[in-house]
């Protein structure tokens, strides 16, 4: 385990291009993506409507809501389109011995 963090899933469960749902022990809904060698982790579901974005397309480092079209960075969170303006939230990921690790607030 790396401290601070919380295992979430092993790198073969995400497929490079494909948005994957995982679901914490807490019951958080976390959307996995790999681009390239980089993995990255957003809360998944839409900031304009509750709605998961391992839904939608991804988009080199955006992905797009299946629902109404919105765009996030998916480094970032920052919502890129209309109908959306609201962020969402990024977690930082670690990966371990071929385990996907996101940081966990105290």
């Amino acid at each position: 385990m790396v401290a601070g963090y919380v295992k979430i899933a092993s790198v073969d469960d995400v497929p490079a291009g494909e948005p994957v749902n995982v679901e914490t022990l807490s019951g958080e809904q976390i959307c996995l993506v790999r681009i390239e060698d980089e993995f990255y982790a957003f809360q998944d579901r839409c900031s304009h409507k509750d709605f998961p974005l391992s839904n939608g397309e991804l988009d080199g480092d955006q992905i797009e809501c299946a629902w109404h079209g919105a765009r996030f960075d998916v480094r970032t969170g920052r919502a890129l389109c209309l109908p959306a303006i609201k962020p969402i939230k990024t977690y930082d990921v670690r990966i371990e011995d071929g385990d996907i690790y996101i940081a966990v607030e105290d």
